[in-house]
């Protein structure tokens, strides 16, 4: 049985300048080419994540939205699904009682959104939105309830430390939350999905999809905690968080020095 290698994307294949280098799309395209079962998970969605990989031919389901979806890559077609049922609604409506007005992801008449208020949206919010200026998915709504519309996987809320904690701290364990600082732009981040939307429960469903025996993967983020708990092998790279350094197998140099290609390189055929 073969191996499935899962990389993070940001902060670990990626580079800081967020598009992965020649020598890590050459090295994983070659692996690939021999047989090696790769694959990611990231936050962001298929659109992005395409974006910013886009020399790399990745054959095998992708997971993103922080395991929302596993997508397959060839046809875009959505595997797995993990969507919120009928209470979200009751949290989106805690979040405009705190003056929390998130972006919210969802699909609306069988069509992917992510829609905002903009007379409601902070500095980070703006700028995050300015990344994405001319994103077909982008729906700006003018009213609170037009957030509530569709079938919604995933919530992002960019506040004051002060306003997402709380909030992180009522939420997480009925919910799966990411609450960490963003690696580019430092402005403070509190995801909400499904809690069943995980990297790890994703990871686990495409190891079984593929038949795959052992699990090798690579994180830089507090986010990758889970992943690589249920890891057999697991590698942070140089400059990730302390917190995942300790789950971490190895330490392995940094992003921007093409850590997890190297690592492929010099490891895959042993």
């Amino acid at each position: 049985m073969s191996n499935l290698y899962v990389s993070d994307l940001d902060g670990t294949l990626l580079r800081s300048s967020e598009v992965t280098s020649k020598y890590t799309n050459q090295v994983i395209n070659s692996l690939v080419e021999e047989g090696m079962i790769f694959s990611y998970a990231t936050a962001r969605s298929l659109v992005t994540a395409k974006k910013v990989t886009e020399g790399i031919n990745a054959k095998i389901p992708l997971i993103v939205y922080n395991g929302a979806f596993v997508i397959d890559n060839i046809t875009e077609k959505i595997l797995i699904a993990n969507y919120f049922d009928d209470s979200v609604h009751s949290v989106l409506e805690d979040l405009f009682s705190n003056n929390v007005y998130p972006i919210v992801y969802a699909y609306i008449d069988n069509v992917e959104k992510f829609s905002f208020v903009r007379k409601m949206c902070t500095e980070g919010m703006n700028m995050f939105l300015e990344s994405r200026k001319g994103d077909v998915r982008t729906n700006e709504v003018n009213s609170l309830s037009e957030l509530k519309e569709g079938n919604i996987f995933y919530i992002t809320c960019i506040d004051e430390p002060k306003k997402l904690m709380p909030l992180y701290d009522k939420y997480k364990d009925k919910y799966h939350c990411v609450y960490q600082t963003d690696i580019y732009t430092n402005e403070q981040w509190l995801e909400i999905m499904p809690l069943e939307a995980s990297k790890s429960n994703a990871i686990k469903q495409l190891q079984s999809m593929l038949n795959c025996e052992k699990l090798i993967v690579f994180g830089d983020g507090k986010n990758d905690i889970d992943m690589f708990q249920m890891a057999d092998k697991s590698y942070a790279v140089a400059n990730a968080h302390n917190d995942l350094k300790q789950f971490a197998t190895e330490v392995i140099l940094s992003n921007d020095e093409d850590g997890v290609a190297r690592w492929l390189e010099a490891n895959y055929k042993q």
